[in-house]
């Protein structure tokens, strides 16, 4: 269908409300916060040249996207050599904070390493202890 009829602007209507009002606006103002810190997904996941990707699904990026809302990920580390992203949400109009939080983060951390292409991953690298 078209971007003008009813189904649509009602179901558009439906999740600016409950990704903004009801969603992230209502945590950010109920809690007194400025940010949500929250992890953006899983490690990144492994390609599979036959099957196609098997994303593991779950993350803290789709609530800010639906909304509208700015969201920037950065280096938190890495899970058997596999990185992975911590997210900083804001409402809207708070790129400023963001940034200055975001670049903060990575000068604390300096968790950053250049991207590797492997062609395995060593799965006895950062093992949950047993």
């Amino acid at each position: 269908g078209s971007l003008t009829e009813e189904e649509y602007l009602q179901a558009r209507q439906d999740c600016l409300r409950l990704s903004r009002q009801e969603g992230l606006d209502a945590v950010l103002q109920i809690q007194d916060l400025d940010v949500l810190v929250a992890p953006t997904g899983g490690p990144a996941w492994l390609m599979d040249w036959i099957n196609g990707d098997h994303y593991s699904g779950g993350a803290s990026s789709s609530p800010p996207a639906v909304a509208g809302y700015p969201h920037i990920t950065v280096p938190a580390g890495y899970v058997f050599g596999l990185p992975v992203g911590l997210s900083f949400i804001a409402a809207a109009w708070q790129e400023p904070l963001l940034f200055r939080l975001a670049y903060a983060f990575e000068q604390a951390t300096q968790i950053r390493r250049s991207p590797q292409y492997l062609q395995t991953v060593d799965f006895s690298q950062n093992a949950p202890a047993r």
